[in-house]
């Protein structure tokens, strides 16, 4: 599941193969932007921004983001691709290699201008140079009413928690994901969040447990009616969000979290 330790890394794999080099040919494979032609442009940078992968050419950026089923993959120039060429939603290619975007949920192409605009809204990113674990406890603590699982993945709050991160952050705090913000201890628990991703983020398999064998990598996410890895109590598995159209599935200890 894309989390922002999976951004981080499409981001570095396509900033080896991208940047400094000349666009020879860029193909957008989505209607709205299937007349737009960057080559020609040298791409000068590639970052992530909590999930969202930005590739800036020029006065031009391309603005992905994975959504569920997303993937960047790159090869040597003319080589056979991993999947088939029906999901391919953008190519972009130099004299060395064909970077591909695959199933990607969200593909634009925005003026450099305009990347504040689209992006703003985001809070701070774990793993971006300009990380403010201050300002991320002053946005979760801004609705002291939510539950804390709903805070931790809202982007606004912090960028770059998923649904795998939320889960397992509140189970290694000891706290139920459905508590109330106001009652939570938010700057050890966003010092987690850190501490946590950054951890993973040179890794592809994600790990919160310290234990890497298969199955025992985290401690509830996906795990619903398993024996509890800590305790043995049968995790709980349940459905929280803003409202019924923003549920998301949630893993919890009843013992261990309360």
């Amino acid at each position: 599941m894309p989390e922002g330790d999976t951004v981080w890394r499409q981001a570095r794999l396509l900033r080896d193969a991208l940047v400094g080099l000349e666009l020879t040919s860029t193909d957008f494979r989505v209607p709205r932007f299937a007349t737009v032609d960057l080559s020609g442009r040298v791409v000068d940078s590639v970052d992530s921004r909590g999930k969202h992968l930005l590739v800036r050419a020029g006065d031009a950026v391309i603005h992905s983001h994975l959504k569920m089923e997303g993937i960047w993959d790159v090869y040597p120039a003319g080589a056979r691709w991993r999947k088939p060429a029906w999901k391919a939603r953008v190519i972009l290619r130099n004299e060395q290699v064909d970077a591909v975007g695959f199933e990607l949920g969200k593909l634009e192409v925005i003026a450099r201008d305009d990347e504040h605009d689209a992006l703003g809204y985001l809070g701070p990113d774990l793993l971006g140079p300009d990380w403010d674990a201050a300002e991320a406890v002053t946005r979760l603590g801004a609705s002291p009413e939510a539950e804390v699982i709903v805070a931790l993945a809202e982007q606004r709050n912090l960028a770059g928690l998923g649904n795998v991160y939320v889960n397992e952050l509140c189970f290694l705090r000891g706290i139920r994901p459905d508590r109330p913000v106001a009652d939570v201890d938010l700057p050890a628990l966003v010092d987690l969040a850190r501490r946590v991703i950054v951890a993973n983020r040179d890794r592809p398999e994600r790990v919160t447990t310290g234990d890497l064998r298969r199955g025992r990598r985290l401690w509830v996410y996906g795990r619903g009616g398993e024996a509890c890895l800590r305790c043995g109590t049968t995790i709980q598995r349940g459905e929280f969000g803003r409202s019924a159209l923003e549920l998301r599935v949630t893993y919890w200890c009843p013992s261990c979290q309360t």
